[in-house]
């Protein structure tokens, strides 16, 4: 059985996801606990809510002041709590042989929620984050993961190299996007289950993530632009990743 990295366990309630897409995600995951629901008539008369989940009858108006100004939430504003915590150890001893994404100090929830939404479309098993330099869950978040945040499971741990040094041992093979590597990502993936390492914009992965890692690569790219958003490489490099496994 794989070691388990221990992770932080998160504090809080009183989360606010709008839109519906977030909502009917988060109506869905038996794991998520919805304490209300407040919507626009027309909007609410669409989903199908469980008896035991309250139910508040609200106009357009009453809505955005509950939520971030302008905040696009199509009639639909729940009040949840936080999934539980997801361990390492646990998917590491599923199996599935289904790539893993690690963000290293992507604190944009934008970038973060874009990227679950990418994992949930390439079947990552989980994203994996430390949990002192990574958004929190939040509504914005969950928007942005347009549902994903429900499907894909989320690790928080408290030393990402620990981390790196236990998915070894589960027999992944680690890769460090880096644009400065010599070696294109489709050269490095290798034959075996994958393990994906994704830093910061700007200042990339940090020295001590980067050890940690079998070796470097970099997605090719035209030198009219030096890189890439990082939620966009996730994307291509979910996708390389994806496309490899089903020609495999």
């Amino acid at each position: 059985m794989a070691r388990k990295n221990r992770s932080i366990k998160k504090t809080g309630s009183g989360l606010k996801f709008w839109g519906r897409h977030a909502v009917e995600a988060a109506l869905d995951n038996p794991q998520r606990l919805i304490k209300k629901i407040s919507g626009t008539r027309e909007a609410l008369e669409s989903l199908d809510i469980p008896a035991e989940i309250s139910v508040v009858f609200s106009d357009v108006a009453d809505l955005g002041r509950t939520i971030p100004r302008d905040a696009p939430h199509q009639g639909l504003v729940a009040d949840v709590d936080p999934l539980p915590d997801v361990w390492l150890g646990d998917i590491l001893d599923q199996q599935s042989g289904r790539p893993l994404l690690l963000l290293d100090q992507v604190t944009d929830p934008h970038n973060v929620g874009a990227i679950l939404r990418s994992a949930a479309a390439f079947d990552a098993a989980a994203i994996i984050t430390q949990d002192r330099h990574a958004p929190p869950e939040s509504g914005v978040l969950a928007k942005s993961a347009s549902g994903a945040l429900e499907i894909v499971p989320w690790v928080r741990v408290v030393n990402l190299s620990r981390a790196l040094d236990d998915i070894a041992e589960a027999g992944y093979w680690r890769i460090g996007l880096d644009g400065e590597a010599m070696d294109t990502l489709e050269d490095a993936m290798g034959s075996s289950k994958l393990a994906l390492v994704m830093g910061a914009e700007g200042e990339g992965l940090r020295q001590n993530v980067a050890a940690h890692c079998d070796t470097l690569a970099r997605l090719p790219m035209s030198p009219r632009m030096e890189s890439l958003n990082v939620s966009n490489a996730a994307a291509i490099a979910l996708y390389a990743e994806y496309t490899r496994k089903k020609g495999n």
